[in-house]
């Protein structure tokens, strides 16, 4: 075996026995750091072991080993030929790069430092550059992290003459991202489980990373119950198993969800909890127009404010509960379809609208204290739980105004009232004070008969009627015709004082319809030629009967 070796190296070194040749040698030695080395030559040859380690530092040789070398000098100062491993292991490189370049292999290197502009990356001892744009598919400004580390790229450019190499690192990602994305997107499908990272978190979701792409998870997915941003469920650097609920492949896009991994609390609720149900949950939310209770793991039911308390319809959660408040109440109604549960927390007190109607009655008379007075009404404190209301209308059988109202009633007063109304359903009690007394039109008319004549003053003049008063505070008016009694219109003003016939009484309306009596002096005072052919009549009966 050692002569046909001889043989070979003898054969090989007479045809390439010049400078930067490279030939086959054998390791005969390993001897202090120095490599013996028998290449066939007239001696042998001496090579630092140093030129044996690779890019990592480490030497793998040993006795009997078959190495290439290159030729560095011939015939030196004692007759022998010195021979290197580090220029034959560049002539290896370079074999490689041009290669890899050629047919847009995959090369590794080792990024050992920064330049302007990129990194320097060292492939086998020889020197190449990644130009930042080129690091990764994403930018990176901190690049500190790949120091050091041996990383696969693609030779984008390559001019062996200048030793000048230009690498990628991006084209090896979008590659390989590639190949994966088209084995992902074959297996991507409504209803498959996928395990990801959580990439990002925002208000309306969370972005999963399943592998060369990207995932949607928005909020409502995430969880049955009601949350207010996804951190309360999730954090990014999470790894979870999520349901492809919708994929779109036109514009690849995922739609994903965390708690279809679960069962539905939804199912099944009706049945469970079927309306007057009595539940005692957690407050997890409040609201202006209510409070939201935790009935189970991912159901909330709202309990609205009119359903909070019996008497106070504008009540202000904020000030009763506060959120992690353990409260009863009741199932009121459930609408699966929308996901939607009503509860009432007043049902689990005792109705007090039920007890005023088992002791009260339409025309019976109460006393409560002046709770409040609006321009509308006077609201009655009937006891600790019903309020009443009296409508102005109904202070009175005669107008009254706001002056008169002020000095009468005040706040805290106590005052008798007759209830006129009692709706359970609205939660509503009409009371009137008016009904205590007797109506005084009906009294009027028992002693002002149809055509009997009255004194009343104007109060009010358009175009169409002249209303008046009598001094009994009945009202009414008279009908004018504006063709025909264009001067009277003119010669009768607000406050004047009338005799009046009256013509109809509408009870209904609580007004009287009259007409003008006149007499001698009225037709003097007013024109003699412009009267009614009925206040003629009128006249003329008058004259009769004198």
């Amino acid at each position: 075996m050692n002569e046909s070796f001889k043989k070979l190296f003898k054969k090989s070194i007479k045809k390439n026995i010049k400078l930067g040749s490279i030939i086959k040698g054998k390791i005969i030695k390993i001897k202090n750091n120095i490599v013996i080395i028998d290449a066939g030559l007239k001696s042998e040859s001496y090579i630092p072991i140093e030129q044996f380690k690779n890019s990592e530092g480490i030497t793998n040789i040993k006795k009997n080993d078959i190495v290439e070398l290159s030729i560095d000098k011939i015939a030196g100062e004692w007759g022998e030929t010195i021979l290197s491993r580090d220029k034959a292991k560049k002539y290896e490189t370079w074999n490689i790069i041009k290669k890899s370049y050629k047919n847009s292999l995959i090369i590794k290197g080792t990024i050992n430092g920064k330049v302007k502009g990129g990194l320097t990356v060292d492939i086998e001892g020889i020197k190449a550059f990644l130009p930042g744009s080129l690091i990764d598919i994403k930018q990176i400004k901190n690049t500190s992290n790949l120091q050091g580390k041996k990383l696969e790229f693609k030779i984008i450019k390559l001019d062996e003459k200048k030793n000048n190499i230009v690498l990628s690192r991006k084209a090896v990602i979008l590659s390989e991202n590639n190949q994966e994305r088209k084995k992902l997107l074959k297996n991507i499908k409504k209803g498959a489980i996928l395990e990801g990272t959580v990439k990002n978190l925002t208000d309306y979701g969370a972005f999963i990373d399943l592998g060369i792409i990207d995932g949607l998870l928005h909020i409502t997915d995430i969880s049955w119950k009601r949350i207010k941003h996804p951190k309360e469920i999730i954090k990014i650097g999470d790894k979870i198993k999520t349901k492809i609920i919708k994929f779109d492949k036109k514009k690849t896009r995922v739609s994903l969800g965390l708690k279809q991994l679960t069962k539905d609390p939804w199912d099944k609720i009706d049945k469970k909890y079927p309306p007057k149900t009595k539940i005692k949950g957690k407050i997890t939310n409040l609201t202006d127009y209510g409070c939201f209770i935790e009935i189970k793991e991912g159901i909330e039911g709202l309990v609205h404010i009119s359903e909070m308390d019996w008497k106070n319809k504008n009540i202000n959660p904020f000030k009763i509960f506060k959120i992690g408040d353990i409260t009863e109440a009741i199932i009121l109604n459930i609408d699966k379809k929308k996901r939607r549960i009503s509860l009432g927390i007043k049902q689990c007190k005792i109705n007090p609208w039920i007890e005023f109607i088992k002791k009260h009655k339409k025309g019976d008379i109460i006393t409560g204290i002046i709770k409040s007075i609006t321009n509308f009404g006077i609201f009655l404190k009937i006891n600790n739980n019903i309020d009443g209301l009296i409508y102005l209308s109904d202070l009175s059988w005669l107008k009254i105004n706001e002056k008169e109202i002020k000095n009468k009633y005040k706040k805290g007063n106590k005052i008798k009232a007759s209830i006129i109304q009692i709706d359970s359903n609205k939660e509503r009690v009409s009371l009137s004070v008016k009904k205590l007394q007797e109506d005084p039109l009906k009294k009027y008319i028992k002693f002002k008969e149809k055509n009997k004549l009255i004194k009343t003053k104007v109060t009010k003049i358009n175009e169409k009627n002249i209303y008046i008063i009598s001094k009994d505070g009945i009202e009414g008016y008279i009908k004018i015709d504006k063709e025909k009694n264009k001067k009277i219109i003119k010669n009768i003003k607000v406050g004047d004082k009338l005799k009046n016939k009256i013509i109809d009484i509408d009870i209904k309306k609580r007004i009287i319809n009259l007409n003008i009596y006149i007499n001698k002096k009225n037709i003097k005072k007013i024109n003699k030629k412009q009267c009614f052919s009925t206040m003629i009549e009128a006249f003329k009966k008058a004259k009769i009967n004198k």
